[in-house]
């Protein structure tokens, strides 16, 4: 579920950090480069491996949907992923791939001689600092795992390549995420346009029910390609400073936005329904401060609605505090652990229908013991470097949903998120 953050490193990865720029200070640099793949590198994922010979050093790196190759000598680095292969040379493609190389810090794409679509990068050793390496090769990877996707799904004349690592999903499991894309999407569009809230004057609230639908399809569907784009591109359209238009205007771009989405054909979506490993995450880490803050922002807001009885944009608020820090943010572990099982109470259907278990809610009710189990779990799990992250369980309110919610942001709230390294 979710985005994957590469910020839940081990001791071990930030000293192997530590010792690449020490060796590379020193001039050894291939010995740095090692130490730099040892720190990339998620032993229980194998997202990254490595031969060293004589000449030098070889690696090969997974984002998602690419495999990036390299090697790094006493002279020169090189890193390259294969994006698509070419049958036609469209103008459209080469076009955009063309304008997207004046974005791009460190890498470019290019076409080979085989026709193969690749974004590359390279570097002289001597100026190639396990620092300068990985943001290059960050850009690169995460480049090539959306491009692929994207160029896929709109050009015919491209076939998909280096896709062999990929771990497709069940056909059972892709109906049950199909179904439940549909079914969310269908039931915030009718709440909007029929509801009991006038969309124009309450702008605010629908937004709220919008964008907590938005980040709460990108965690709990994980999708790649066009509807990940999709959902990032609401996000920037919403948040855009440039973008001054009325609460209203933002909401009916979302709403189309939304609609394009179910309108798309569900053979598009199973395309883009693939397990994948990766190395790189593109969130930014916070601390748990910045989630107290974000809560201490928003969450008042949710009074009013409940109050006149409007439980479904009551409800979207703490949703879109959630969703929103799991969309933006590499979360301290605790924060993460604690907002998934959020997800699993209030979307306690989907969880069942995924195979998961025990069920938290069902029928109108609350497991509240297995609830409080798992919440135990979680600070028994986390405290070895959180030895305060303690929920108050007996905080939470399971009188109704509205009520739970917001005494469960409360419970986040009030942790003592102090780190202990160990």
């Amino acid at each position: 579920f979710g985005r994957y953050s590469d910020s839940y490193k081990p001791e071990a990865k930030y000293d192997a950090w530590d010792q690449a720029m020490a060796l590379f200070d020193k001039q050894d640099f291939l010995e740095a480069y090692h130490k730099l793949l040892q720190y990339l590198r998620d032993e229980d994922a194998a997202n990254v491996k490595w031969w060293k010979n004589e000449e030098g050093i070889r690696f090969e790196l997974l984002q998602g949907s690419k495999k990036i190759m390299g090697y790094a000598d006493l002279r020169k680095v090189y890193a390259e992923a294969r994006i698509a292969k070419a049958n036609d040379l469209e103008e459209g493609f080469m076009r955009r791939l063309l304008e997207k190389n004046y974005d791009l810090q460190y890498s470019q794409f290019a076409l080979d001689p085989d026709n193969y679509l690749t974004i590359r990068f390279d570097t002289y050793t001597l100026d190639g600092s396990p620092y300068k390496l990985y943001y290059a090769l960050k850009e690169l990877a995460t480049q090539a795992d959306k491009q692929d996707d994207l160029l896929l799904d709109e050009f015919a004349g491209l076939e998909p390549v280096d896709i062999n690592h990929l771990q497709e999903l069940t056909p059972e499991l892709k109906i049950v995420k199909y179904d439940y894309l549909h079914q969310e999407i269908l039931s915030v569009i009718d709440h909007y346009k029929n509801g009991t809230l006038d969309a124009t004057q309450y702008g605010g609230g629908m937004a709220y029910l919008l964008l907590n639908l938005c980040y709460k399809l990108d965690y709990l569907i994980k999708p790649e390609g066009f509807m990940m784009e999709t959902l990032e591109r609401v996000n920037r359209k919403y948040f855009s400073i440039e973008n001054k238009v009325t609460t209203e205007q933002k909401n009916q771009a979302l709403l189309e936005e939304l609609e394009a989405l179910i309108a798309r054909p569900k053979e598009d979506f199973y395309k883009e329904m693939y397990h994948g490993i990766s190395t790189f995450g593109i969130t930014t880490p916070v601390n748990h401060d910045r989630v107290n803050s974000f809560i201490d922002g928003e969450l008042g807001n949710m009074d009013w609605f409940y109050q006149n009885g409007h439980q479904t944009i009551a409800q979207s608020v703490p949703g879109y505090i959630v969703g929103y820090c799991l969309f933006n943010y590499a979360l301290p572990k605790p924060d993460r652990d604690i907002f998934h099982l959020y997800y699993e109470i209030t979307e306690a259907a989907y969880f069942e229908q995924l195979g998961f278990s025990p069920i938290y809610y069902k029928d109108g009710q609350f497991d509240k013991k297995a609830i409080k189990a798992r919440l135990k779990e979680l600070s028994e799990a986390n405290e070895k470097n959180y030895p305060n992250f303690k929920p108050q369980i007996n905080n939470l309110n399971f009188d109704s949903m509205s009520h739970f919610v917001k005494s469960y942001l409360m419970m986040v709230r009030a942790l003592d998120m102090t780190k202990v390294f160990v």
